[in-house]
């Protein structure tokens, strides 16, 4: 009976064991040249990437380029690090680029679609700067994104009957928008071309649908002129998903907007688009109709109706799907932060 009773013993011990000395995994990720073409450079670098976009050193040895459907391995410096842009630079000039990739869900990355580089932006001292006229009788603010290259939206009653409108980047520059404007009141959006943007493009959302319940981040300039010149970060949830009379083209939140943060961006938590902040709800008229203050409704443009006005306008967006880990409501703050204009409309 004893003999019996170290035998099973010894049965339950050796699973462990053989689990306690199983390999773990190689720390990093692979990424996988599945282009066609050996690749003379590779970048990868957390996301996002600095305002002026930039790639830092190629990761592959001088003279080593990394061969058709060869692979190498990247170990980041911190191990929590799993959002990264990842870039090839090919023997034939061109380059193959995967924004974004979540690195802690997929260890291994292949990239096998490659294109032309992009122009560099033209160097800031090109661009001519457009100071606010100090002299304007007449003059309202908005927030605004960066779309596509040189495009910015916006909400249309942010620019309607303006006679110049300018935008104030990041960096403190100011540019002029160039007319005209691409409108749809019923909407309430407007795309704007700003020639000399420096910021990327921020992405909207593909996929999968908006739920109730979902984290958001609105990002813009509030109550310019009382608060300070600096954007503002606001966190909420998505409460509704229409806004007043069952408009489907809105989606109602939580995240507290003022006047100011019309136009600007509504993030996931992805750092990807999912509206564009429209409104929020007049709280004293609807006192005047109810007997109660209604608290905290406000309202985004759903970011599908803003696509398929971005359609119509013949602009070309990105959009990424919202897959893996969710990021800080921080580390959104800075997605947005290097692509959110203020707006100055001067009549």
């Amino acid at each position: 009976m004893a003999a019996m009773r170290r035998f099973l013993i010894l049965a339950l011990l050796l699973p462990l064991a053989a689990a306690a000395q199983a390999p773990e995994p190689p720390a990093g990720f692979r990424i996988v040249n599945r282009t066609g073409v050996e690749a003379t450079a590779l970048h990868a670098v957390r996301s996002p990437r600095g305002a002026g976009n930039d790639w830092g050193n190629s990761l592959l040895t001088a003279g080593r380029p990394l061969p058709i459907n060869g692979g190498f391995r990247v170990v980041p410096s911190d191990p929590a690090a799993c959002r990264f842009d990842l870039r090839l630079v090919l023997a034939d000039g061109r380059e193959s680029v995967l924004p974004e990739q979540d690195i802690c869900a997929n260890r291994t990355i292949e990239l096998a679609t490659a294109a032309a580089p992009r122009p560099p932006p033209p160097p800031a001292s090109l661009v001519p700067q457009a100071p606010p006229n100090q002299a304007a009788r007449n003059v309202s603010t908005g927030s605004g994104f960066i779309i596509a290259a040189d495009r910015v939206m916006t909400n249309e009653h942010v620019v309607n009957g303006c006679n110049r409108i300018i935008l104030r980047t990041p960096e403190g520059r100011w540019l002029a928008a160039t007319p005209p404007a691409r409108v749809d009141a019923a909407l309430d959006l407007a795309v704007l071309a700003v020639p000399g943007l420096p910021g990327p493009i921020l992405p909207f959302r593909a996929g999968p649908p908006v739920r109730r319940g979902e984290g958001v981040v609105a990002y813009g300039f509030p109550l310019a002129g009382l608060l300070s010149s600096d954007p503002k970060l606001t966190r909420g949830e998505v409460n509704g998903l229409a806004g007043i009379a069952d408009n489907r083209n809105q989606i109602q939140i939580s995240a507290e907007v003022q006047p100011g943060n019309s136009g600007g961006p509504l993030l996931d938590m992805q750092g990807h688009i999912v509206g564009v902040v429209v409104s929020k709800l007049n709280a004293q008229r609807v006192a005047q109709r109810t007997g109660d203050i209604a608290q905290n409704v406000n309202f985004a443009v759903r970011s599908e109706a803003a696509l398929q006005f971005l359609t119509r306008a013949q602009v070309t967006p990105r959009s990424l799907p919202s897959q893996g880990a969710e990021r800080s409501a921080a580390d959104v703050g800075d997605i947005a932060h290097r692509s959110t204009m203020f707006i100055r409309c001067e009549r």
